[in-house]
């Protein structure tokens, strides 16, 4: 078995996972070694890395195994997101005779492919949700989803993270979600084959940490609650998962130790499951093979630094040396995502710069941040910036902890998650744990006259700053901390429907225009068709989202400016309307 030992780390990464990796290896006494591209020179892993080294892509496999060779790296350490889940990287890196950081890449190709997941799942006396037993196309999927019964989801067969996935509530919506989906899964993982799964319309995400070593031993450290989150993505996390039953407790864990002892698992894993608010029931999700965005509300809880684990795994250590008498679950630890994305726009993404940067500070919280003031946020990745934890004795404590780290949070130039996630922990259906997997969307929209408003600073005028109006003058991103309920200041959460995509902006005729940097996926209209107010006309990716851009009113389309494929800038005309009342 290939080791670690001595030689640097390539970190195949980039942002805040990126540093987080960088300063695990340092804490071993390992040399790291960070890739860029074009779009992230002088970025913070760049700079708190050993050394770094551009490719063309972070997506090519032979150009980052080649910048691992030629620079002396030993291991290679993916991260998420980008190559962490392909199976093709992973056996690129053993068979250049380096050490891949995480499982085998057969391991990795069959819980890769959710599809054959499910079915190691079953064999694995794993339950799993009614759905297709392999990819479907739009015939398949109208026979189907009428077998499973409506609401159905269609969901990437490749990749993970959320992406590639739309509920279905009837059949008259299914052709389009297809579309969507496999469009979406294309996009981010170069694979666009889809599948059915039945919905649960209220559910708990429950998720399970799993460590493995090269003997055979696999190890749970518990297990954490990842329920509040928007279109598949996550906003909050915690540890433990509250207000579970034992009994289900007991069967998570032991279904997650089940399967990663049946696939022959190695490394960092987390199994994820749904939990029926309604019935108790609980079903498989999808295994991650990788390091989890989440991971550090399971550090703060067990005094294990999972990244470290995967490192000291990958060098061939035992698991009893690796965890030693750390792994007992104390307290409660919950995270903040912050993402470059406006709440007040639809979570539309916000590429820029950020201007100013302080992090809150104190001995219960914990800030894991790619980016320093000064730095660029580009367009044409994942829209996280990092992520703020904070732990205490009780979940109640942990959540006041928090709220009060974001409170001190000030990050201007780009809008973040930031308010809204601070509002969220001030409702009285989180605290008592009465929410589900919808609540974002459906109960816990942003309010639209708490929307923090633009405001000039002293700061240089290529960086706009956003500031939240209270009654003691503009706070650039903080929120006051507030009771449950209180309105006015607060960046409250209304109990209203979100609307489902971005505001729609225009020029002066009212023709809309791209509401940021963007690439055209995919134009729905055409001269000539009628549309009605809010139908989707273009629609846009940014960031690793889709973005609709949609009529604000009934009128005839004249002319169409751009194509699938091409790139526009904030501003840029997209399509011709008629005139109003000519249309």
């Amino acid at each position: 078995m290939e080791r670690v030992g001595p030689g640097p780390v390539l970190v195949a990464n980039r942002g805040e996972v990126a540093v987080r990796i960088v300063r695990a290896c340092r804490e071993l006494g390992l040399r790291s070694i960070a890739i860029y591209t074009d779009m992230d020179a002088g970025s913070l892993p760049t700079r708190v890395a050993d050394a770094a080294v551009r490719v063309t892509s972070y997506l090519d496999v032979d150009a980052v195994v080649g910048a691992a060779l030629t620079h002396g790296a030993r291991a290679v350490h993916p991260g998420y997101g980008l190559l962490a889940e392909d199976a093709r990287f992973a056996r690129a890196v053993t068979d250049a005779g380096l050490v891949f950081v995480g499982p085998p890449a057969e391991v990795v190709a069959a819980m890769g492919d959710k599809i054959r997941a499910r079915a190691l799942a079953r064999e694995c006396d794993v339950p799993v949700l009614e759905g297709t037993d392999g990819p479907v196309d739009a015939d398949l999927a109208r026979v189907a989803g009428a077998e499973i019964g409506f609401p159905v989801l269609v969901k990437a067969a490749h990749g993970g993270g959320g992406r590639g996935m739309r509920v279905v509530a009837g059949p008259d919506e299914l052709d389009g979600a297809l579309a969507a989906a496999e469009r979406e899964a294309a996009a981010a993982f170069g694979r666009g084959e889809v599948f059915l799964e039945r919905h649960v319309a209220r559910a708990r995400h429950v998720e399970v940490q799993v460590l493995a070593d090269h003997h055979g031993a696999v190890a749970v450290l518990g297990d954490r609650d990842c329920t509040v989150q928007r279109r598949h993505q996550k906003l909050l996390e915690e540890a433990p998962a509250p207000d579970l039953p034992d009994a289900v407790r007991t069967e998570l864990h032991a279904a997650a130790r089940r399967l990663a002892t049946a696939v022959g698992y190695r490394g960092a894993g987390t199994v994820e499951f749904l939990v029926d608010r309604d019935t108790g029931a609980l079903a498989f999700l999808e295994m991650n093979t990788r390091l989890q965005v989440e991971h550090g509300v399971t550090e703060m809880v067990t005094g294990i630094d999972v990244v470290v684990a995967q490192l000291r795994i990958a060098d061939g250590e035992p698991l009893d040396e690796v965890l030693g008498s750390a792994g007992v679950v104390r307290g409660h630890a919950v995270q903040a995502r912050i993402a470059a994305e406006d709440p007040w726009e639809g979570f539309r993404p916000a590429p820029g710069r950020v201007a100013a940067l302080t992090l809150p500070s104190g001995p219960w919280v914990r800030c894991d941040l790619g980016v320093e003031a000064g730095d660029a946020v580009p367009g044409v990745y994942d829209s996280l910036l990092g992520k703020v934890h904070a732990w205490g004795p009780d979940r109640a404590t942990a959540c006041a902890r928090l709220a009060a780290a974001l409170d001190d949070l000030v990050l201007t130039g780009v809008p973040t998650t930031a308010p809204y996630l601070r509002a969220v922990l001030d409702r009285p259906d989180h605290a008592a744990m009465e929410h589900d997997t919808g609540s974002v969307e459906r109960d816990w929209a942003p309010e639209a006259t708490a929307r923090p408003t633009l405001a000039p600073t002293e700061e240089p005028a290529t960086a706009r700053a956003v500031h939240l109006a209270t009654d003691r003058g503009p706070l650039a991103l903080r929120v006051p901390r507030h009771r449950a309920g209180a309105t006015g200041t607060a960046a409250a959460v209304a109990s209203r429907p979100e609307r489902s995509g971005p505001a729609t902006e225009s020029t002066p005729t009212g023709d809309p225009v791209a509401p940021m940097d963007a690439t055209v996926v995919e134009v729905v209209v055409a001269p000539g068709d009628d549309v009605a107010a809010g139908a989707v006309l273009v629609v846009l990716e940014a960031m690793k989202m889709e973005l609709p851009v949609r009529a604000s009113r009934a009128t005839r389309v004249d002319v169409v400016h751009v194509a699938a494929g091409d790139r526009v800038t904030a501003g840029d005309a997209l399509v011709g309307m008629s005139a109003p009342g000519s249309g």
